[in-house]
């Protein structure tokens, strides 16, 4: 089976090193204009493909059939080519659901503040709204909800992060001040370069439970896996591979 990721700019990429890990398939790293796009929808070089920003939508009317999550949702991460045409799904549901678990983030009956407005914010909501959150609030520069009112959402217990602040290189950047937040249970933050944004680490010094990116990067792309094999991975397959590469790559920044 030949499997690749799409995107526009993907020298940053962590997909080939994951998905290898599973040891299953070859995938490759397929960088496209977006007048390519298309063209490679039509073509058959790859069986399965996993989809990256700013194609998760541009490649949905090219799919036969489109998951209930990615409907839910609005994009496609995940295509498999079938007899019938090619099929869309969204694992950044399940890699999003899965990290905010294992760090034992709680929706239900919460009160939700996710910033960013874009498609991962949108993943974000799904899931929140599925947990059965209280109340999902979304902010944005310019929306109703902004960082120039924030006082307004001071209850929140649940904070997301899905916007770039604090993304390498402007990696001692944070999105908010979490003194704002007095109730505050549990932070997520979506970036995973750095593994561990300021973020994260000023929840962590809160006694906040916090989880970064690579677990959802990780746990999406098990979801991946199974959806390209049709087949079932057990969840401990997640922690057996995001365990040694978070160790190795704090090491990497450890020695620069």
């Amino acid at each position: 089976m030949k499997c690749a990721l799409i995107g526009e700019r993907l020298g940053h990429s962590y997909s080939k090193l994951i998905h290898e890990a599973f040891g299953l398939y070859s995938y490759e790293l397929v960088s496209l204009p977006k007048d390519k796009v298309g063209e490679f929808m039509d073509n058959e070089e790859f069986d399965a493909f996993n989809v990256t920003i700013p194609y998760k939508r541009t490649v949905m009317p090219y799919c036969s059939y489109i998951s209930p999550e990615a409907q839910k949702i609005g994009s496609v991460n995940t295509v498999v080519r079938t007899s019938d045409g090619l099929h869309g799904f969204n694992t950044d549901y399940f890699g999003f659901k899965s990290m905010a678990e294992r760090a034992g983030i709680d929706f239900a009956g919460k009160k939700v503040v996710i910033l960013g407005s874009g498609g991962t914010s949108l993943t974000a909501r799904a899931v929140a709204s599925d947990g059965s959150a209280e109340r999902i609030t979304v902010v944005s520069r310019s929306g109703e909800y902004n960082y120039d009112n924030l006082e307004k959402l001071a209850d929140c217990e649940v904070l997301i992060n899905t916007t770039p602040v604090g993304m390498y290189p402007n990696s001692d950047d944070c999105p908010i001040d979490l003194d704002r937040f007095t109730a505050l249970e549990g932070v997520a933050d979506v970036v995973y370069n750095p593994l561990r944004t300021q973020l994260v680490l000023e929840a962590e010094k809160r006694g906040i439970r916090a989880a970064g990116g690579l677990e959802m990067l990780v746990a999406q792309a098990k979801y991946a896996v199974e959806i390209f094999l049709d087949t079932h991975l057990e969840d401990a397959r997640i922690a057996e591979i995001n365990t040694p590469l978070l160790k190795e790559r704090s090491n990497l920044v450890l020695v620069g």
